[in-house]
């Protein structure tokens, strides 16, 4: 197992792994953020979610966090959602988390995710950069791939 870098653009931080796994499954432990404290590599995903088990498109939730020491809790929105394909939410200060699931073979799928903070504006994209939030949000999308893949 070995997690790649992608080039997705500007301002986007994107990893991919092959899983021994349907896309179907992987898609369905991504959109239930009930979930995503199994899969986060980072450290600051909680268990405590409020929202639905089976995000659709529109739907927004709410995740108790933990950084640097600190509980905060971070209400997103689903952007994009096609089933067993993508699923993507805003951050409310603009930036997008982005999961991708593409069937290799039987059984066995490439899994993208992108944190893309292209979309905000130029002050809050050279902040993330400045504060090392770009290295460090890369650093935990390539802990949670391998943890997928493992």
């Amino acid at each position: 197992m070995s997690v790649s870098v992608e080039q997705t653009g500007p301002r986007k931080v994107t990893r991919s792994v092959e899983v021994d796994r349907p896309a179907s499954e992987l898609f369905a432990l991504v959109a239930d953020p009930h979930r995503h404290h199994e899969l986060d590599g980072s450290g600051t995903v909680r268990a405590a979610v409020k929202g639905p088990h089976e995000l659709k498109q529109g739907d927004t939730f709410s995740v108790k966090m933990k950084m640097f020491g600190l509980p905060y809790r971070i209400t997103s929105k689903v952007t994009e959602l096609v089933p067993d394909r993508v699923v993507e939410w805003r951050h409310p200060l603009g930036h997008r988390w982005r999961w991708e699931f593409e069937p290799v073979t039987d059984g066995r799928t490439k899994v993208t995710e992108t944190f893309d903070y292209s979309t905000v504006n130029g002050v809050q994209a050279t902040m993330l950069e400045r504060t090392g939030m770009a290295r460090q949000n890369a650093s935990g999308i390539e802990k949670t791939l391998a943890k997928l893949a493992g």
